[in-house]
């Protein structure tokens, strides 16, 4: 299952969720008890936060997916076909820490290239770092605007 299919997925039972929340938040109002008034504001309050967290997720992996395809047409997409792989099927060690190093000069020389922030991102990826991944994907993201 593609991971297109599987946030799509997770979207839509997510949307189920919400919506039974929203079922026992109208409970807890008709109860009238500020107990029960209180707890049905926080249960509404939920699905809003959720449902903003889902919004920007996938607002950020649609955007991110239009700038791979930019790079891609421009034939810019760093080459990971080559890496050697460990049986578990990451990237080997050494071989990650080389391939950053050549995004992260890269980066250093065009600071304001959102193409070297992309392929950094894919870097850092590919050498397990998905938190820096996603901020220089947010930097490329910014740059391409």
């Amino acid at each position: 299952m593609s991971a297109r299919s599987v946030s799509l997925l997770l979207t839509a039972v997510l949307v189920v969720y919400f919506v039974l929340l929203g079922g026992r938040a109208v409970a807890l109002f008709r109860d009238g008890s500020p107990v029960a008034l209180g707890l049905g504001v926080g249960v509404v309050l939920l699905p809003l936060v959720g449902a903003w967290v889902v919004w920007s997720t996938l607002r950020f992996g649609v955007r991110t997916q239009e700038l791979g395809r930019r790079l891609a047409a421009e034939e810019g997409l760093p080459d990971t076909s080559d890496l050697p792989l460990m049986p578990s099927g990451r990237v080997d060690r050494a071989a990650a820490d080389e391939f950053f190093e050549q995004f992260r000069a890269e980066t250093e020389a065009a600071p304001e290239d959102w193409r070297s922030w992309y392929r950094l991102a894919v870097a850092y990826d590919v050498a397990g770092d998905r938190g820096r991944a996603r901020d220089s994907m947010r930097k490329a993201l910014e740059l391409a605007d």
